[in-house]
């Protein structure tokens, strides 16, 4: 038998759990992130990248340099 189940989180009180107490309650788990999402992010960066030469630096160069 383990001693896993032997400690009890739920016996003793928040402050007086140990590191081991807790421990077993932190368990942690890595997603991975399906190639569809990154490929939608790419398109998404590419067409921001595209937007700002494409449209935001002209209109501030007009902006500029003859305000309204």
């Amino acid at each position: 038998m383990s001693d896993y189940l032997d400690t009890s989180a739920e016996d003793a009180p928040v402050k007086d759990t140990s590191a081991e107490v807790e421990h077993r309650w932190h368990s942690y788990v890595g997603n991975r992130i399906p190639w569809y999402v990154r490929l939608i992010w790419l398109f998404f960066w590419t067409f921001a990248i595209y937007y700002t030469i494409a449209y935001l630096f002209p209109a501030l160069q007009t902006e500029i340099f003859s305000p309204p």
